[in-house]
């Protein structure tokens, strides 16, 4: 019997579990793709995020100096 895949497994992701990996809504999501600043992959009606350009997004974040 194979196990389900940990989310740091992936290579795709849905929008839904890039939130989840993230820790953001899912609608930020669907934001951050709309925008251009999240890249995907759209096959039919399905997209799906690549894992790399998860990292890369994460990597892009700059942090705050307050």
């Amino acid at each position: 019997m194979a196990t389900a895949l940990q989310p740091a497994d992936q290579l795709l992701y849905t929008p839904k579990e890039a939130a989840v990996v993230l820790r953001f809504g899912r609608s930020t999501v669907y934001e951050l793709m709309a925008d251009g600043t999240l890249r995907y992959i759209k096959r039919g009606r399905s997209r799906r995020i690549k894992r790399s350009d998860l990292e890369a997004y994460v990597d892009s974040l700059e942090p705050q100096t307050n």
